[in-house]
């Protein structure tokens, strides 16, 4: 094993256990900062791969601006920062099953669906922001402007929802 590949299966094995405590921690910040250390490693993983744009991405956009933003969702909202009686272990088990029957599921398609696939290192430079954007804006095009519109769709459905639930909370307060 090489130097890079022990580098890979370090981070590889912090964005897991860092993933296993964002959904199994009982406090909604320290889920917010676990999420910060995996999204983190993942940047890491991107860079051990040689995808430095990639990397860059994850980071800016990932970690710098999501995870802010969650956690000041979290400050501004009245939501209770501290650990929550009703995310129990009993819930964990369902979970659990859910979460390994996603991941098998998702193994087997990518495994099924690269099986025989071979990519050419020398053709193109991996990670430059020339190929990856080639690669979005011409071969992947409408699904990326269908996850636009998608993302649209959630965030006019997430305004419309909490200002129904502020308008009902209005008079109670």
């Amino acid at each position: 094993m090489t130097w890079v590949e022990g580098i890979f299966l370090l981070l590889a094995a912090i964005a897991v256990v860092s993933a296993v405590l964002v959904v199994s921690t009982s406090h909604l910040v320290h889920a917010a900062l676990w999420l910060v250390v995996t999204l983190g490693a993942i940047a890491g993983v991107y860079l051990v791969l040689a995808a430095e744009f990639v990397a860059w991405v994850q980071v800016l956009i990932y970690v710098g601006a999501v995870v802010v933003l969650l956690l000041f969702a979290l400050m501004l909202t009245r939501a209770p920062t501290g650990p929550q009686p009703d995310l129990t272990v009993r819930r964990a088990a369902p979970a659990a099953l859910v979460g390994l029957l996603v991941a098998v599921l998702l193994g087997t398609t990518v495994v099924g669906g690269f099986q025989d696939v071979r990519i050419d290192l020398d053709a193109a430079v991996v990670g430059s922001a020339e190929v990856t954007g080639d690669t979005i804006f011409r071969r992947w095009v409408l699904p990326f402007e269908v996850l636009s519109v998608l993302l649209l769709a959630a965030l006019v459905g997430a305004i419309v929802l909490s200002r129904l639930r502020g308008a009902a909370g209005d008079g109670e307060d």
